[in-house]
């Protein structure tokens, strides 16, 4: 017998081929050991093994009676009836006897013993011996494991080294669907295409190169066992080695935690959803603007909850706010004041574009939605639906080709009128729109509804404000005796109220000019109505030609019992025969005197009190103008910011207005172009008056 095992593995045409291997581990174990006898019971073979087994080496052991070596008298008689019976019969015998090892002491030990015949003739016998203890041990074990192994409700698998199934037990059989000989010699990729075996052998050999175990990998997929749903398992690896070190493959068990995974993904979804509508509290509503309440809608549901948003306002809700909401029947006609995107797609060529009226027959599921107040869910689009969701057959087509399969539209409601519908598309999300989407898709419907509301509101009365504000404001101040005179009026920013800021060019007896610039502290409809009158009282004071002082004293006084009493006012008058203008403030920022050839200057005026405190003194300054000098008159519209100090920004006013060449027109433009941002919260009124030559 040759020391080296060897094992059948196909080659490389099929072909059966004997390579040398390892010995195997459960041979190492028992440490089987072989002994033959001649026919006189002499010991002609020993084995490394009985040598480890019985004490005794080959040279001890060879040659003697094998029955005088290794039992006892008390045995001895029996011993020689076994083997009598083995060599004259040729029967194998197998039990358990007692034998005697080297240092005297007596062990069981497990046999098999067989007669064996040469080429001449003559006869042998082969025992092969291991300890009984250790023998049953690994029985046991081996019953053990294979019950445990076949009845555990844990799915388990052995695969070798290049990958392949050796062995499933039942469990794994339910788990995957798969019977257990369609496993045996495949890989996981041909039993179980619809899970991601490539990352699963990338991990395992990791585990069969490192002997590192992976223990509670995550795996989502689908099996045979049930392929219309996913499935979650916990899946752990270990590299198996036989006791001398020898790679035998890997080991893996399978645990089905599709609850557990379901109950943390919906419990993920849960606090997506609670973020989302905290974010919503935030991030809606941050401004009265409509158009910018709307995107901050449609930007916070995606890609969260849509890949494709949009925002959509009712006509009647924009330019009819008395009306009561859609027709019950009919069409419905909207204008889109937001849409956002997840990510590019033709699908956004399918919206309506931002701004422009889209009309949407009855039968359309967003004209359903506005005029039930009830939202509209199709989890599953398909090419029947499309035609009653894209406002026509080439936007129906987009949205085919770009892969819609799930949509969703919720009516919005503030104050008990339906406004618009807040319209969701799914086309890369898999997942189709559910109830619990339906849910939060109506929290911020609602929650956006009202802040649109609030800004629809705001816009209205900011449009009947500034209307009211420019029908108080001179359109263009006619040319006057001995000056070149430009204005501007600039309301606030769109999210900020109109004030009551005003300017005015008053004609006086004898050539002479009223210069006015005032402002009325507040905003809206009060201020506008309250700078009217105010601008009223002006002009009727200008006509007795008074003093400016006694202009604002007369004015001061009756601006007692108005809704917004308190405001600033410069009020200067220029005469062209004298080259002289007289000045008086009420509280109001100086105006800036601009010279030919010199750097402009604030004029150091006594300042007074705002207009509306009362019983306070005015003060008039006289200044002379010769041709070429400007007169800059503003209010704090132009130069306060919430950022800067105000000496900083009047600095920069004056640098503007040093440089020179530019006409009166150019100059107010320039001024709010570089002092004014969009967004600004405070109107402006600028008067530029210059000295003609």
């Amino acid at each position: 017998m040759g020391t080296d095992a060897f094992q059948a593995d196909p080659g490389p045409a099929g072909r059966a081929r004997a390579e040398p291997s390892p010995p195997g581990g459960l041979l190492d174990v028992l440490a089987v050991a072989a002994v033959v006898l001649d026919a006189d019971g002499r010991i002609v073979l020993w084995s490394p093994q009985a040598e480890q087994l019985l004490g005794y080496t080959a040279e001890e052991a060879l040659g003697r009676h094998a029955a005088r070596l290794l039992v006892d008298e008390a045995d001895f008689d029996l011993v020689l009836q076994l083997f009598a019976r083995v060599m004259d019969s040729g029967e194998s015998w197998a039990g358990v006897f007692p034998v005697r090892h080297k240092d005297g002491s007596t062990r069981l030990l497990e046999f098999r013993n067989m007669r064996l015949t040469d080429d001449r003739g003559d006869l042998y016998a082969l025992g092969l011996a291991t300890d009984q203890a250790t023998l049953r041990q690994v029985e046991r074990d081996v019953a053990l494991s294979t019950r445990l192994v076949s009845q555990s409700p844990i799915g388990l698998a052995v695969l070798d080294t290049e990958l392949r199934y050796v062995a499933v037990n039942p469990a794994l059989e339910r788990i995957n669907g798969v019977p257990a000989d369609q496993h045996i010699g495949r890989h996981i990729h041909e039993v179980l295409p619809f899970v991601d075996a490539k990352a699963l052998e990338a991990v395992m050999r990791q585990v069969l190169a490192t002997g590192v175990p992976v223990v509670d990998q995550s795996v989502v997929g689908r099996t045979p066992a049930d392929p219309d749903h996913d499935h979650a398992w916990s899946v752990s690896f270990y590299r198996l080695e036989a006791p001398g070190g020898h790679l035998l493959g890997i080991a893996g068990s399978v645990i089905d935690v599709t609850d557990r995974h379901r109950a943390a993904t919906e419990a993920h979804h849960a606090r997506q959803r609670l973020a989302l509508i905290a974010d919503a509290s935030v991030l809606i509503g941050t401004t009265l603007d409509l158009e910018q309440t709307a995107r901050e809608l449609a930007d916070i549901v995606v890609p969260d909850l849509a890949d494709l948003a949009a925002v959509d306002l009712l006509d009647t809700a924009l330019n009819h706010p008395s009306a009561l909401g859609p027709s019950a029947s009919g069409p419905s006609v909207f204008r889109a004041l937001a849409v956002a995107s997840a990510y590019a797609t033709q699908a956004v060529r399918a919206a309506d574009p931002v701004g422009e009226p889209a009309r949407y027959e009855a039968d359309r599921l967003v004209t359903r939605c506005v005029t039930t107040g009830i939202p509209v869910l199709v989890p599953h689009v398909t090419a029947s639906d499309l035609p009653y969701i894209a406002r026509n057959s080439a936007a129906a087509a987009i949205l085919a080709r770009a892969g819609l399969h799930s949509y969703l539209a919720v009516p919005l409601i503030a104050r008990g009128t339906v406004l618009g519908a807040l319209d969701l598309k799914r086309i890369r999300n898999p997942l189709p729109f559910d109830d619990d989407d339906l849910v939060l898709a109506g929290e911020l419907a609602n929650r956006a509804a009202v802040s649109i509301d609030n800004a629809r509101g705001y816009q209205r009365e900011r449009t009947t404000a500034l209307t009211l504000q420019r029908s108080l404001l001179p359109q263009r101040p006619p040319p006057q005796p001995g000056l070149e005179i430009a204005s501007r009026y600039q309301p606030a920013g769109a999210a900020s109220e109109v004030g009551g800021d005003w300017f005015d060019v008053i004609p006086l007896a004898g050539d002479k000019t009223a210069l006015v610039v005032g402002d009325v502290m507040g905003s809206g409809i009060n201020a506008a109505a309250t700078m009217g009158q105010l601008r009223t009282t002006t002009r009727a004071l200008a006509d007795l030609d008074l003093d400016p002082a006694q202009i604002l004293h007369h004015v001061d006084r009756s601006s007692t019992g108005l809704e917004q009493s308190i405001a600033t006012c410069v009020y200067a008058v220029y005469d062209p025969h004298h080259g002289e203008c007289r000045i008086a403030t009420a509280g109001h920022l100086p105006p800036v005197l601009v010279r030919p050839g010199r750097t402009p200057e604030l004029l150091d005026l006594p300042t007074g009190a705002p207009l509306g405190v009362g019983d306070v003194p005015f003060h008039t300054t006289t200044i002379g103008l010769v041709p070429g000098d400007q007169l800059v008159l503003y209010t704090d519209g132009l130069v306060e910011t919430r950022d800067q100090d105000i000496d900083t920004r009047l600095n920069v006013l004056l640098t503007l207005l040093g440089t020179p060449g530019r006409n009166l027109e150019e100059t107010c433009d320039r001024l709010l172009h570089a002092l004014r941002h969009p967004h600004d919260y405070d109107d402006v009124a600028l008067l530029i008056a210059r000295v003609r030559h």
